[in-house]
């Protein structure tokens, strides 16, 4: 009968439970409280361990400021060594075709080569170490009139010749063909070496040929040059005229890919297309402010107020005509560019685009690649922060870049299109199959 009859204890609530239950009850319980406090005391050694981690990294930055040297050219080199340069477009490719008809034996790259050649040498190994490069997209460009011609292979040349002179200078360049190749250049001292195709007439209105550049390492594509192409407009084309339906699916397709769209030389019209178009952050390899110089290779302000809620960015350029609209400038006058989209855009919106080699006056100041400090000194007279420097002179490229990637990755599964442009432009060049 006592086995039978078990003690009742009374729990919390009120309810009547066998002893043994109540008893695990309160361990229960007890274990909980414990359980609290030991939560309690991690949450706050976590806590504790935040605040001293960001008061630390705090400390360091000041200590990393306060140890950088205070005369802004000397600062310049300091910040510029730590985070290299990433220069959106050079034409060197084109000079050596001009100059040497390609041929990289007639050429010493590893000399400094001031003056040897004509207008259009700007660019040589010795000239970019001084200027700390750490990054070049080299520009693959053929002029308009190989359109509807052989545009398709004679930049297929160009790709070639890049391609070659980085293989022949081993030890200074290293091709790259994504953001992590970037990184890992510099990690290793060499200049990461990137391939930009300028000018969309080089794809002859194919889908097909877009994606056989992306595969020969092409990682941006300038949508037009100075001409118009059947899809899209240039900025010598001054009408409400931007993208058509096929020029949007280039857009798209080059989204897919991780291919970054090159908004430099197109017209105002397509510039806007374009952004309202693409899903991944843009470039303007080599553009200014219009608003400073009123060309219209330039960014309007309306254009430069989008520039922030698509994530892209403007990479300055260094021609004269492009800077004050005249033959003559100086590096000051670039930085006035800098200063006005920083104004309108935001400095996560800027970069360095200096068209060296496919121009033949430069700003005084700004002669060759090795006279980047000079701006970015004046940049730092002018009160930009460490900070505003890294991200101007690398950071917002890297970003950019990395952002197209991560876009190309989330379309993964989608299939490569395969739309033909209709009408076919210029049949008489074009087979009938």
């Amino acid at each position: 009968a006592m086995l039978r009859s078990v003690r009742q204890t009374m729990d919390s609530t009120g309810e009547g439970v066998p002893f043994y239950q109540a008893d695990k009850r309160r361990r229960k319980k007890k274990a909980l409280r414990c359980v609290k406090v030991v939560g309690i005391g991690l949450g706050c050694f976590v806590s504790v361990l935040v605040a001293a981690l960001a008061i630390g990294l705090i400390a360091w930055l000041a200590g990393r400021g306060s140890n950088l040297p205070s005369d802004p050219y000397e600062r310049a080199l300091a910040l510029l060594s730590e985070y290299p340069l990433i220069d959106g477009h050079n034409d060197l490719a084109m000079a050596l075709r001009m100059y040497f008809e390609n041929q990289l034996g007639r050429v010493n790259l590893s000399a400094n080569s001031t003056g040897l050649y004509g207008s259009y040498w700007e660019t040589d190994i010795p000239r970019l170490r001084a200027g700390k490069v750490g990054g070049q997209f080299w520009s693959a460009y053929m002029d308009c009139d190989t359109q509807f011609k052989d545009a398709t292979r004679t930049f297929i040349d160009q790709i070639d010749v890049i391609k070659r002179f980085v293989q022949w200078y081993p030890d200074d360049f290293k091709l790259a063909t994504s953001s992590q190749d970037i990184v890992d250049a510099a990690r290793t001292g060499h200049i990461a070496s990137m391939i930009g195709v300028e000018g969309g007439h080089a794809i002859d209105s194919s889908l097909g040929t877009l994606r056989q550049f992306y595969d020969l390492g092409a990682r941006y594509l300038t949508l037009t040059h100075f001409c118009n192409t059947p899809w899209a407009h240039s900025s010598n084309d001054n009408s409400s005229n931007g993208l058509n339906d096929f020029g949007k699916r280039v857009v798209k397709e080059m989204n897919r890919l991780g291919m970054l769209v090159d908004i430099s030389h197109v017209n105002v019209a397509t510039m806007k297309d374009v952004l309202n178009t693409t899903s991944a952050p843009v470039i303007f390899s080599h553009s200014s402010a219009y608003a400073i110089c009123n060309n219209a290779r330039n960014v309007p302000d309306d254009v430069l107020e989008m520039m922030p809620s698509n994530g892209g960015i403007v990479m300055v350029n260094f021609y004269p005509r492009f800077v004050n609209c005249s033959e003559n400038a100086s590096y000051t006058e670039v930085a006035d560019h800098i200063d006005h989209i920083k104004e309108k855009a935001g400095v996560d919106h800027i970069g360095i685009g200096s068209d060296f080699d496919g121009i033949d006056v430069v700003p005084v100041g700004l002669e060759d690649v090795s006279k980047y400090p000079n701006l970015f000194a004046e940049l730092i007279r002018r009160n930009y922060s460490d900070s505003d420097v890294e991200k101007i002179s690398r950071l917002n490229l890297i970003r950019v870049f990395q952002e197209a990637e991560k876009v190309s990755q989330s379309l993964k599964q989608a299939k490569p299109d395969n739309t033909l442009i209709s009408p076919q432009p210029n049949s008489t060049c074009r087979p009938d199959f």
